[in-house]
């Protein structure tokens, strides 16, 4: 197992005796968010069929994340991104020992390279969330969760290309928890889901235009706009401010630092939103994020005084 069994922390501040707010620390994992659970069961599954090289097209999270499982494993790992991922978040993969690829303006052009680098028979696509496998690694935080607080009513996640939600709805189905409540958010620039649960199926959107790049997934994948409809359920969507916020006043109380992909969610506690109105014991995944610096929420916080 490659990744880390996370902390699940009570936010004293946030909480009260009608509504606790619980935090699950994925930003402590050893790539630095979520991410690392489904990738390792991804590599770990390739290593197993044989198996020498893996490739992934990333802006950040999914790519460092498939480096530290390959390099851990001792595989070849090779990722592909795009110009607009930020220097720091490439140093972090090259550190790893992974070989990087700068190629594309944008995702997609990563990915089409990715794919045409992943035809051998000796080597394994790694998607950044459309997967099963790497559905069922990310799951493994609900198993931790109902260990931790098997009263839990609601989980509040971000979404992106749909992954982690995608997992916290397989591990809930696999513990008969139907009746857990799923805030799903995002931000309004990149509200794939949001259109997709809209339109009743994914949709592309026709451009992305927020501060949260790791939520900037034009089009979502389709198996949790489907099966999110076996649960209660509400699709959040808030602004760049707004999950600025929440990485901002996330800072102040855990002395920790997160993308805006996941500010947005922690906005929903900061916020008292009222998608948590009537809930009780609310699960915030604290997803993490590579792509940040002390120096950006200082500038952040600044703009806001």
């Amino acid at each position: 197992m490659l990744h880390i069994r996370t902390p699940l922390l009570l936010h004293p501040g946030l909480s009260t005796p009608a509504r606790r707010i619980w935090l699950k620390l994925e930003n402590l994992q050893p790539s630095g968010s979520f991410k690392l659970r489904g990738m390792g069961l991804l590599c770990t599954q390739a290593l197993q069929q044989g198996k020498k090289k893996v490739v992934c097209p990333s802006g950040g999270n999914a790519g460092l994340a498939t480096a530290v499982a390959a390099v851990a494993l001792g595989l070849e790992a090779c990722i592909i991104v795009p110009h607009t991922t930020p220097q720091a978040t490439r140093d972090r993969i090259t550190d790893t020992g992974a070989k990087l690829i700068v190629h594309g303006k944008v995702w997609d052009e990563s990915n089409q390279l990715a794919l045409e680098l992943a035809q051998d028979a000796e080597t394994e696509y790694v998607p950044a969330f459309d997967h099963p496998v790497l559905w069922q690694g990310h799951s493994s935080m609900i198993d931790e969760i109902l260990e931790d607080c098997p009263q839990v009513d609601t989980v509040v996640t971000s979404v992106g290309g749909g992954g982690l939600l995608a997992g916290i709805l397989t591990g809930l189905q696999r513990h008969g928890r139907n009746d857990c409540r799923i805030i799903a958010c995002e931000t309004a620039g990149a509200a794939s889901f949001a259109a997709a649960l809209k339109a009743g199926h994914p949709v592309r959107l026709p451009e992305i235009n927020t501060v949260a790049s790791s939520l900037g997934a034009s089009q979502v994948a389709a198996w949790p706009v489907e099966h999110i409809q076996g649960f209660p359920y509400q699709s959040v969507v808030l602004s760049d401010a707004e999950a600025i916020m929440g990485v901002v006043r996330y800072a102040d109380d855990l002395r920790q630092l997160v993308e805006p992909a996941c500010g947005v969610s922690l906005a929903i506690a900061y916020l008292d939103h009222p998608s948590i109105a009537d809930a009780h014991d609310v699960v915030i995944v604290v997803c993490g994020g590579v792509s940040i610096s002390a120096q950006k929420v200082v500038e952040w916080a600044a703009a806001d005084q």
